[in-house]
């Protein structure tokens, strides 16, 4: 049985809930949707990160490093979370954000800001082209900086989605037959396919596309396929994974990253109305709207168990109320 070897520092609050969506589930006409609430990790208003800072940052600590650096968009969850964890852990933090500083701040930013972390931004640069001369700059003035990936997307993120797996199998019974969530930056899918097998499990994972950039200069198709091999060599798993291993479904794209249109603001509305729970404008509200389309153009069986992955990022609807729909559900 696999037992993760990797240090970890508490930072969340864990199972996270699992419960039915049973409303939405009656609006669509089935299949049965179910959902995992990592948005309530616990963590600066929840979301999937917090899982794997526990590790990411477990090895910072045993490192001994003082200062956090990560990077993202200016409404990032994953640096929202990283500036909490490094608050509750004493460690200094810095933040390269794409864009320029607003003239209003709110949502996740507005966050970054309570937790005194340093924003620097990096205009066209948000998944950390900037970092390698901020760690020179950090450095030279005696601190002892670790870099946190983008999106928390290297094999100790990855690990944290393999602990995951083993939760949820923990937690139900339910012989789940599809497993839908937000694939962006890849360390949670490719955690989550190397959990399928070692759990053996057999459901069927469906990440939802949410950026059309590339990783690292790779597709992202191909970025969790290296990151899952990588991962896989790290624990010592006699594995490897394959382009038949990867369901990444990139229809639901649309606009581009943090755009917001009609699929994402139905899938908000009929969430909240129907069910009470928040879903974000970027990355849930999109990999949503892909579940609701995928269901309506019947490529789920009526008889199906579907677990939507709530990967949490509330704390950016309300840096989008210009563009999001307030229309009631009918």
């Amino acid at each position: 049985m696999y037992t993760s070897k990797f240090p970890k520092t508490s930072l969340g609050v864990f199972p996270t809930p699992l419960t039915e969506l049973t409303r939405l589930s009656d609006k669509l006409g089935g299949p049965r949707i179910f959902i995992k609430r990592d948005d309530l990790t616990g963590l600066a208003l929840g979301g999937n990160k917090t899982r794997k800072l526990e590790t990411i940052l477990g090895d910072a600590l045993t490192q001994g490093c003082d200062t956090i650096i990560t990077a993202g968009a200016a409404q990032s969850n994953h640096c929202r979370q990283t500036a909490a964890a490094a608050a509750k852990l004493n460690l200094e933090c810095h933040l390269i954000l794409g864009g320029e500083q607003p003239d209003k701040i709110s949502g996740n930013l507005l966050l970054d800001k309570i937790f005194a972390c340093h924003i620097h931004w990096g205009g066209a640069n948000r998944k950390g082209e900037d970092i390698p001369e901020l760690v020179k700059q950090l450095i030279a003035a005696g601190k002892k900086p670790y870099i946190v990936p983008y999106g928390g997307s290297n094999a100790l993120g990855a690990i944290s989605f393999i602990d995951a797996v083993e939760e949820l199998v923990n937690q139900t019974e339910q012989a789940f037959t599809h497993i839908v969530f937000a694939s962006s930056s890849g360390g949670t899918h490719a955690g989550l396919m190397i959990g399928k097998r070692i759990f053996k499990q057999n459901f069927k994972l469906i990440g939802i596309s949410i950026d059309k950039d590339e990783i690292d200069h790779q597709e992202l198709d191909q970025h969790i396929i290296n990151l899952a091999n990588k991962t896989a060599k790290v624990i010592g798993l006699g594995a490897s994974f394959s382009d038949q291993d990867l369901t990444l479904n990139t229809d639901y794209i649309g606009g581009g990253y943090g755009v917001v249109g009609e699929l994402e603001n139905e899938a908000i509305k009929l969430t909240a109305q129907l069910e009470g729970i928040l879903l974000d404008p970027v990355y849930t509200g999109r990999a949503m709207g892909g579940l609701i389309d995928m269901i309506r153009s019947g490529q789920f069986e009526k008889d199906a168990k579907v677990l939507f992955w709530h990967t949490g990022g509330a704390p950016a609807l309300f840096a989008y109320s210009d563009t999001l729909d307030f229309s009631p559900v009918h």
